[in-house]
């Protein structure tokens, strides 16, 4: 029976939550906060989980944490949510990861755009490829943030490698994401805005149907609230939540997104949920710039 991966499809079309990867005093994991911080997405109506995406300090975790931050995501996810584990680094240690994911139950994985300062056209075609066919039975959805990359190598690759279902796209550019879409096939794959809110209501009007999130850590019901307004087409709601979290997003790209795990991690500290601590390259906010963050996490209706 072939597999249609209907299931896999329809998570993607959603909020794709990004969950943080809380730390210990002591520089570890932290499980009992991470499994908290992930009870708290789930009861607040979140379907789609990533486990080890850049939000959650992917290339910071080192293997065995990766490993553990699946298991744990898994293991509390069970049958309310699909888990979207990413993976990467060199083709080997991608396709343990992913292998890893399949035998823990997760039915989806996410390739982390080649960190290679050298990636071919072909290459990339190549690397996607031998992830994929070494996982069949998961859906695949590369994670694109290469601009150069033509949507014809996203078709080639699918051709070869059916359980490439879907796309996070995150090129800040909606033309662009709106021609490579069709040139690799609109209505062949689910298409996710992979930069968050603030890009998904032009990503939508050019054709994405889900979005990737880390601000849904700190309030669910904001991330839900728009993509039930982009469902339905009410541009002019979803810009008013666009308004809403504005600040917060502009503070975690300021600098090339320096402070992208950070800002999350300080709103969640403020509320109780969890420690600020980020390892290296991120650094924690300065104490005179927290108080903003804590303002608007407040005034949240969480």
């Amino acid at each position: 029976m072939t597999t249609t991966f209907e299931t896999q499809r329809t998570a993607l079309a959603d909020v794709v939550a990004i969950p943080v990867t809380p730390f210990a005093e002591d520089g570890s994991v932290e499980q009992d906060a991470h499994r908290a911080l992930l009870r708290r997405l789930l009861d607040g109506g979140i379907t789609t989980l990533t486990p080890n995406g850049n939000t959650g300090e992917f290339y910071a975790l080192t293997p065995q944490e990766r490993q553990l931050v699946t298991e744990l995501t898994l293991d509390e996810a069970g049958d309310r949510a699909v888990v979207l584990v990413g993976v990467g680094h060199d083709v080997p240690t991608a396709i343990a990861s992913a292998r890893h994911a399949r035998e823990h139950g997760a039915q989806m994985v996410m390739v982390h755009q080649p960190v290679h300062p050298y990636v071919s056209q072909a290459g990339w075609v190549d690397y996607h490829r031998a992830i994929a066919e070494a996982v069949p039975e998961l859906g695949v959805v590369p994670y694109i943030r290469n601009a150069q990359l033509h949507g014809v190598r996203l078709a080639e690759l699918a051709d070869t490698c059916p359980n490439v279902i879907g796309v996070k796209y995150a090129v800040p550019d909606a033309a662009k994401f709106a021609a490579f879409a069709r040139d690799a096939g609109l209505e062949r794959f689910v298409w996710v805005a992979g930069l968050a809110e603030p890009y998904a209501p032009s990503y939508f009007s050019a054709g994405a149907t889900g979005f990737t999130s880390g601000l849904v850590n700190v309030a669910p019901s904001v991330s839900l609230n728009m993509i039930e307004a982009l469902r339905s087409g009410d541009y002019p709601a979803a810009m008013k939540v666009w308004e809403q979290i504005r600040r917060f997003e502009e503070l975690r790209a300021a600098g090339g997104s320096a402070n992208n795990v950070t800002v999350v991690k300080e709103a969640l500290a403020s509320l109780g949920l969890c420690r600020r601590d980020v390892r290296p390259p991120s650094k924690q906010l300065p104490e005179e710039e927290r108080a903003e963050v804590a303002a608007i996490a407040a005034g949240w209706s969480i």
